[in-house]
């Protein structure tokens, strides 16, 4: 059985990382994952991501603890895209949704963190347990206290404690929680239509704008976009699709994207 799978409709991948029991993730398995992601980002027909993961009781419990205690190192090539493929991976300019079912703890928090839209199911929990283990949750400290209050993302990483998908709403940790699995594939298959039926030439400068402000001043980003210095932007300045939008209001007519 295959621990990394792609499944494609239309536009729309889903990568699925299926490993029981609880899709924990090992060097070998990271460095499948960003094979997968890497096909994604390079692939010219894809348009949005659905990162998800089999069963019901855990989305991830992160690292392999089992394989480390065997003597898969912590430290070592994760691959293309550092841990799980994807929180490393340059260039990534294409929406990412993760599908959260069951429970995100350390590495599976990490990875779903580095995903752009988060759904989860009313079940799910989510944890960063490190400072239990004596470690670093390395990309958490560096991502979650600019995601949510810093009081809080400090709570989760000093206590380790749980949250649920109810708090995991109120600070806006993920988008919205649905009441089950069904409710939440069927959430986030509209979700991915809607973006896979949107002008990905928008969506990549968004997402390279997005990424080249964090941590910048934002008259230094500002002066790059209103320049063309970022390529995504100046892509898009110059394509067809930086026109159809005006033409298509003035036609009164939906736009024709083509993502050139």
């Amino acid at each position: 059985m295959n621990e990394v799978t792609t499944t494609k409709r239309g536009g729309i991948w889903t990568i699925t990382l299926d490993r029981p029991k609880a899709n924990a993730i090992a060097l070998s398995t990271s460095q499948e994952m960003g094979k997968h992601f890497k096909a994604f980002r390079d692939d010219q027909t894809s348009r949005v991501c659905i990162v998800k993961t089999a069963g019901e009781k855990f989305f991830s419990a992160g690292w392999d603890l089992k394989a480390a205690a065997n003597g898969d190192s912590v430290v070592g090539d994760y691959g293309v895209g550092g841990f799980a493929g994807l929180q490393e991976l340059r260039d990534m300019n294409k929406p990412i949704i993760a599908q959260v079912e069951g429970m995100a703890v350390g590495g599976g928090f990490e990875l779903m963190i580095s995903c752009d839209l988060i759904y989860c199911t009313s079940a799910s929990t989510f944890a960063l347990p490190e400072i239990r283990a004596g470690t670093l949750a390395d990309a958490a400290s560096i991502k979650l206290p600019k995601r949510i209050p810093y009081h809080v993302a400090m709570d989760m990483l000093l206590t380790g404690r749980w949250m649920s998908s109810e708090e995991a709403v109120r600070w806006g940790l993920v988008n919205e929680s649905l009441s089950d699995g069904q409710a939440l594939e069927a959430k986030v298959n509209d979700v991915a239509d809607l973006l896979a039926s949107g002008p990905p030439l928008v969506f990549q400068a968004i997402k390279e704008t997005v990424r080249e402000a964090e941590g910048a001043r934002f008259q230094d980003t500002m002066n790059r976009v209103t320049k063309s210095q970022l390529p995504t932007v100046d892509k898009l300045y110059n394509s067809e699709d930086g026109l159809e939008g005006f033409k298509a209001f003035a036609e009164k007519r939906d736009p024709v994207w083509r993502g050139r």
